[in-house]
């Protein structure tokens, strides 16, 4: 089978975590510290703070900046449902942004124009807390735009960069664009820790805040237990912390490679009629994921092409969700299709091609081969 991903474990990765179970002492620590100082370092922030997975790091991001019931987030249609889900979580309401057809990502626009609309209306403009863009597939946002409309009305950013650590724009690290970034150390992502997410951000109270909310609601700078709030059991675990410590030293390998092979994959698909992933400018992606854009032929056919090619030993998927027409919130606010339409588009187009450190360029020729004729014959 030519997997859809396979993390990097090796192992130095493996005594890490050895080490830890060895010593007994499990539960956040030392070495959950460590972690949180090297990806600090890395993104080029002056804090990070890890929880238990990637939507922990957002809906403690949320709180932290105090987005509650009655308030609204403004956050791209097309993310997995995490995004939105914690936003719901907090008891606010996501206000979901198409997407640009190029990158995937929230489009600067439409972003402007939904903001236009909450901020000139007075029943709303007090609600609006926070603007949540997604760093989609490892590629970044267009973040030049963003921060200025954010700075214009005066509302913090969040960044979802969950699938984005290590990714850059115009030079300047994916999570460090805002108040607050977000990461996921989940198996699909460059690095892992199993689950395992982090938030930086350089506000010291910011940084307070999130540790209570992680930790039941506990004073971080206390000397013995006291417990000022009411918080979560969010916390990592300290041979996750070891195991992040490990894998952030293979980080940079481990982007090249995915790098390196998305540009294999680019040149196999040529005059294929499969649209490989578009880079904006200035931007630097870690291809977390390689989603390719089928013609509308193929992707009427997208589930047996999906279910053929496992059959021949070829795992894919589809690209990632498009929130406002899951149930949950199709329900929940009547969304209809044509409501979102780059992002019904591409919902309906995206396919996911095997990526990652292990994949070799004759794997990679055998996907495509098998992708094109397996298209071309379903899609007659």
């Amino acid at each position: 089978m030519i997997r859809l991903t396979i993390p990097s474990i090796e192992e130095d990765d493996l005594q890490a975590v050895r080490e830890v179970l060895a010593s007994g002492h499990l539960v956040q620590g030392a070495h959950v510290a460590a972690f949180e100082r090297v990806v600090a370092d890395y993104v080029g922030m002056r804090e990070a703070v890890a929880v238990s997975n990637g939507t922990a790091a957002l809906h403690v991001a949320l709180l932290a900046l105090g987005v509650g019931p009655g308030d609204i987030v403004l956050t791209s249609a097309y993310s997995f449902p995490a995004t939105g889900n914690a936003i719901e979580l907090c008891g606010a309401k996501p206000i979901f942004v198409d997407i640009e057809p190029e990158t995937f990502n929230i489009d600067p626009s439409r972003l402007e124009a939904a903001l236009e609309t909450l901020m000139g209306d007075k029943a709303t403009a007090s609600k609006v807390k926070a603007i949540l863009p997604v760093h989609i597939f490892g590629q970044m946002a267009d973040m030049r735009p963003i921060v200025k409309l954010a700075a214009r009305y005066g509302i913090p950013l969040i960044e979802d960069a969950a699938c984005a650590l290590g990714a850059t724009l115009d030079g300047r690290q994916a999570g460090s664009w805002s108040e607050l970034g977000c990461f996921s150390f989940h198996p699909r992502k460059a690095i892992t820790t199993g689950e395992g997410g982090m938030v930086v951000t350089n506000n010291e109270a910011l940084a307070k805040r999130l540790r209570e909310l992680r930790n039941h609601g506990m004073d971080p700078k206390a000397s013995s237990p006291v417990f000022i709030g009411a918080g979560f059991n969010y916390r990592l675990t300290d041979f996750q912390g070891a195991l992040g410590v490990s894998q952030m030293g293979k980080l940079d390998r481990v982007i090249s490679a995915r790098r390196r092979l998305s540009s294999v994959y680019e040149r196999l698909l040529r005059d294929s009629g499969f649209r490989p992933p578009h880079t904006g400018s200035g931007s630097h992606p870690v291809f977390q994921s390689y989603v390719v854009l089928l013609s509308p032929e193929a992707a009427s056919v997208r589930a047996a092409i999906i279910g053929e090619l496992k059959a021949v030993g070829i795992e894919t998927n589809l690209g990632t969700w498009h929130m406002p027409m899951t149930v949950f919130f199709k329900e929940r606010y009547g969304f209809r299709p044509g409501d979102f339409p780059v992002t019904d588009d591409v919902f309906a187009r995206t396919l996911t091609l095997p990526l990652h450190e292990h994949l070799s360029e004759h794997d990679q020729a055998e996907v495509v081969r098998q992708l094109r004729a397996t298209a071309a014959r379903l899609a007659s």
